[in-house]
């Protein structure tokens, strides 16, 4: 049952890369499956990603924190490709008669081409100096908090596109670690505990392999990582 209701989004991944246009990728992630990965993409060239590719590190969060039992999707949150550029990015959850997520269509839109397009416009209508100073306006605009009504529909993460399961491992370790002031492999069993429950929150652990990455980092056993975990969970 569960095969063919991702077979039936297969096509509308097709469809809508295809209707949609180049800048929006189109991606059904498979849940139900032990690597969780990408089983259709359409419009790959924006992230770089293809069929096998991992869970994004906002997706396993989502899952970890299990937001789909209060939202059907999530809207217009910021995504960054692996050339730099920041994408728009939408998810909606796809579930089963009970209510478990079985897979995940994910909406990527690359604005960039429409970026370049208004600056050469404002560089013909505008003098430099106006469109330096509009330029930097913007920019001190995003940060700007979102109206109320767009609260629910996002997520406070960046997400990033990695290729593999090994570099989405990478990324969420090192952004869970940025702020130490101790080596990783010197930290001591309060430390190691926090930065554990950072990754689960992040929804590490969710991903195959993640327990000996967490281990090797960390230069201790695998069964001290469970032990930490089973602490955290219970």
């Amino acid at each position: 049952m569960t095969s063919d209701i991702l077979q039936q989004y297969k096509i509308l991944v097709e469809f809508l890369g295809r209707s949609l246009g180049p800048d929006y990728e189109i991606v059904l992630q498979d849940l139900t499956s032990e690597n969780n990965g990408i089983i259709a993409i359409a419009n790959s060239h924006i992230s770089g990603r293809s069929t096998g590719s991992p869970l994004t590190n906002a997706a396993l969060q989502m899952l970890s924190s299990r937001t789909y039992e209060k939202e059907d999707f999530l809207c217009n949150y910021s995504g960054i490709a692996e050339n730099g550029h920041i994408l728009r990015s939408s998810t909606m959850f796809i579930k089963d008669e009970d209510g478990t997520p079985i897979g995940l269509l994910c909406i990527n839109f690359d604005d960039s081409r429409y970026l370049e397009l208004s600056k050469t416009l404002r560089s013909i209508i505008h003098p430099a100096e106006f469109t330096e100073t509009a330029a930097l306006l913007e920019t001190a605009g995003t940060s700007a908090p979102l109206p109320d009504s767009h609260r629910n529909h996002t997520i406070p993460v960046t997400d990033n596109f990695a290729m593999n399961i090994s570099s989405l491992m990478q990324k969420i370790f090192d952004e869970s670690t940025s702020d130490l002031q101790t080596p990783v492999d010197h930290l001591n069993q309060h430390e190691r505990k926090q930065i554990i429950t950072r990754l689960h929150e992040q929804g590490m652990f969710r991903m195959k392999g993640a327990i000996s990455f967490v281990a090797r980092k960390f230069n201790c056993s695998t069964a001290t990582v469970y032990r930490y975990l089973s602490e955290i969970t219970s």
